[in-house]
């Protein structure tokens, strides 16, 4: 009879370790969706970002987070200076405004 009772014991120990897991798969299985499908490819995309405004050079045709459109005049640590427009108007903006960079080549 007491052998009985340590096999009754030893089940419902394992069956309460797998209803455990069971209850705890489907979280673990949402999380790893959003990993691959939301936090990794915002991440990758930040990296180039971030990759595109280290590699900003005077000549540059830039286009600003707000809309601004001009070409690099000069760059200072987390500053550039660019121009715009036909009267040549010049403005100081941060690199983390800039959103598009069209490299100009010069033959």
């Amino acid at each position: 009879m007491s052998n009985l009772t340590v096999l009754a014991a030893a089940s419902s120990s394992s069956s309460s370790g797998m209803s455990l897991l069971t209850s705890f798969l489907p979280m673990l299985i949402i999380l790893v969706v959003f990993y691959f499908m939301l936090i990794r490819p915002q991440s990758k995309k930040d990296k180039a970002l971030k990759k595109m405004r280290e590699e900003l050079s005077i000549g540059d045709e830039i286009t600003t987070i707000g809309g601004i459109v001009g070409r690099v005049v000069s760059i200072k640590d987390d500053t550039i200076l660019i121009e715009s427009g036909s009267d040549r108007t010049k403005v100081r903006i941060k690199k983390f405004a800039v959103q598009e960079v069209e490299k100009i080549e010069i033959d």
